[in-house]
């Protein structure tokens, strides 16, 4: 199937709800099973995390979900990953490969993501196509999440950057006409 292109007009839409597919979250449940019911709900891009999965399986898991999906894929964490398996793209933290080497080894028309969380962070991420920003609340799925920002601390860190932003981080349905708004 390969993976879906996403251009800069596509970015927005591909952003519009972004599911987060983590093999720890999941609980043991099947991942790729996750992302179909997550594109039928309405995800619009995936992402899958698997934080100290060996690369091998991890890509063979990638794979799996890209052959599948409809809608992109990014990779967590590991450029080498995502690169190899033909995802749309690789979000990147803060303690992952800078986001300014990735952006070398990255062919054209690949999406890379930063994680910022605080208004410096954003500035420093000018490599990205996009930034996810948050944490929004306490999160249990990620415990490097770092300080919780709320809504407020969305909209300064998005402002700060001039990038699209997805709100990452304890986001409920409650939650997003305010974080639409910022």
């Amino acid at each position: 199937r390969g993976r879906p292109p996403v251009s800069s007009t596509d970015l927005g839409a591909a952003l519009r709800l972004v599911v987060i597919l983590d093999t720890e979250a999941a609980g043991g449940r099947d991942l790729p099973a996750l992302a179909a019911a997550a594109e039928r709900g309405g995800a619009t891009m995936l992402q899958v995390r698997a934080k100290g999965m060996p690369a091998g399986e991890f890509a063979a898991l990638a794979r799996r979900i890209i052959e599948t999906a409809h809608v992109p894929v990014v990779v967590n964490d590991r450029l080498d990953v995502a690169l190899a398996v033909g995802a749309a793209g690789c979000h990147l933290g803060q303690d992952d490969l800078p986001l300014g080497d990735a952006r070398a080894m990255a062919p054209p028309g690949f999406l890379l993501g930063g994680s910022a969380g605080t208004e410096d962070e954003a500035r420093r991420a000018d490599a990205a196509h996009y930034l996810g920003i948050g944490p929004i609340h306490a999160t249990p799925s990620k415990a490097d999440a770092g300080t919780a920002i709320g809504t407020g601390g969305f909209q300064r860190v998005a402002a700060a950057c001039g990038l699209p932003a997805v709100a990452i981080g304890g986001v409920t349905a409650a939650d997003v006409p305010a974080l639409v708004a910022a």
